[in-house]
């Protein structure tokens, strides 16, 4: 006589919790693999209200605002000086009638740079402007790298949560369905305490988890300008934007071109060689150019006195070159070098961090690829393996729970994967200055 094998009500319950489980992350895995033809328009939101609200970005523009005002007054001249008062009053009765040379003076004198000084501390001025104006931009670089990658980590952690919970639920069934089985002396004890320790790491990384979020969520709350976590919204599982190429050299050049950092040392390069410019025309004098106006009493006996009226002009005399104006010189030439010296130790740097960031893109994109085409599909249907199994009593819940541990782990990942990938970009829009995605 043929025996034939029944389906008990336990091993349906588990079938129809791990089928459950594998769909519902076959689904999520698909969403998450399809490349974003749009934007993330709650990542631009975020972006748009740290440009706003950021304290680092307002100060860069306060003090870009300022650098800015100091450009017209760096070129002005000096005020012009008036002066009035007694000239050769004698200690007498009728000071201002007994000698000739006795006058009430009215005078005003102006000084004048050395032809090119003003224009040259202008020039300075402003590039010192234009420098500042570059750090502005670089910051506001900077703080929307700072939100991508708060972002992205949130939205992995946030997507790994939901991983370990779902997994979580289903290893409760599988605890349960293991204690039935024990009691009725279908399974083994081992079963109920393999599914109770996974179960117990299960809620040790959940709480692991909480407190990350916590911590990036603070960093988001700090780079969005805001008090408090009120309204912080929940990122969207990580997922691919539209794949860019990311050639080398072709984003080193742009770097060159368009990097706020290097373009404000470029402007710190020329505003030291202006600098040293000046220098050197320190060795020639200013002139101070005074008209004076005297106004004389009559004399004595009622005769009238003419008024008088006098110009001079007086210049300083560089004579202490050695001990001022050489020693001013070789300061600007050591400026001058070391803005050069900065900016070629920057653009090495620029190369040297978008190698490593391309790097670590092409291999975050690759091994996302990897967990989509191959690993995840392969891992799931080694749980469906071991669930059929697991039916006709060829596998027991061992089995099974080592397979389901190993999609979660598959699953978290694949969210890693997709989560470094974009960070990378961001990386890169950061040391190129160009909005990739």
């Amino acid at each position: 006589m043929k025996c034939t094998s029944m389906k008990s009500p336990l091993d349906s319950k588990l079938g129809y919790a791990v089928i459950a489980l594998l769909f519902f992350a076959a689904t999520t895995t698909a969403a998450q693999a399809a490349p974003g033809e749009l934007r993330d328009t709650q990542l631009q939101e975020l972006l748009e209200e740290a440009a706003r609200n950021n304290p680092e970005i307002r100060v860069a523009r306060s003090e870009r605002e300022a650098a800015q005002h100091r450009v017209s007054p760096a070129g002005a001249l000096d005020d012009p000086m008036l002066e009035a008062g007694v000239v050769n009053a004698p200690l007498a009765s009728q000071p201002f009638r007994r000698e000739d040379m006795t006058m009430k003076m009215l005078g005003l004198s102006q000084r004048f740079p050395y032809p090119g000084k003003r224009g040259l501390r202008q020039e300075v001025a402003a590039k010192d402007a234009e420098s500042v104006s570059h750090a502005y931009e670089e910051t506001v670089n900077r703080v929307a790298r700072d939100v991508k990658k708060a972002y992205f980590e949130l939205a992995f952690v946030m997507e790994s949560t939901r991983l370990v919970e779902e997994n979580k639920r289903v290893l409760e069934q599988f605890l349960r369905i293991s204690e039935s089985r024990y009691s009725v002396g279908q399974g083994t004890q081992a079963d109920v305490l393999k599914a109770q320790t996974q179960l117990t790491r299960m809620e040790d990384e959940l709480i692991k988890l909480a407190g990350e979020r916590r911590t990036i969520a603070a960093e988001l709350i700090r780079d969005l300008g805001r008090e408090s976590e009120a309204g912080l919204p929940a990122p969207a599982p990580p997922r691919l934007p539209a794949e860019t190429a990311l050639p080398f050299e072709s984003l080193r050049e742009t770097a060159l071109k368009e990097r706020p950092q290097l373009l404000g040392l470029q402007s710190l390069i020329d505003r030291n060689a202006k600098a040293l410019d000046l220098a050197r025309k320190d060795y020639y004098p200013d002139f101070d150019v005074k008209l004076s106006y005297g106004q004389r009493e009559d004399m004595l006996n009622g005769m009238p006195r003419d008024d008088l009226v006098s110009l001079t002009i007086a210049m300083n005399l560089p004579v202490w070159r050695r001990n001022k104006r050489d020693p001013g010189v070789a300061e600007a030439i050591a400026m001058r070098n070391q803005a050069t010296e900065m900016y070629q130790a920057l653009q090495n740097e620029v190369a040297s961090q978008l190698r490593q960031q391309i790097s670590n893109a092409d291999l975050s994109l690759k091994s996302a690829r990897l967990y989509e085409s191959g690993i995840l599909p392969q891992a799931r249907l080694a749980v469906e393996s071991s669930l059929a199994a697991y039916r006709v009593n060829r596998a027991d819940v061992l089995m099974l729970l080592d397979s389901q541990m190993a999609v979660l782990e598959y699953e978290i990942s694949h969210a890693s994967a997709l989560s470094n990938y974009n960070i990378a970009l961001a990386e890169i829009e950061l040391l190129t200055g160009k909005t990739l995605f």
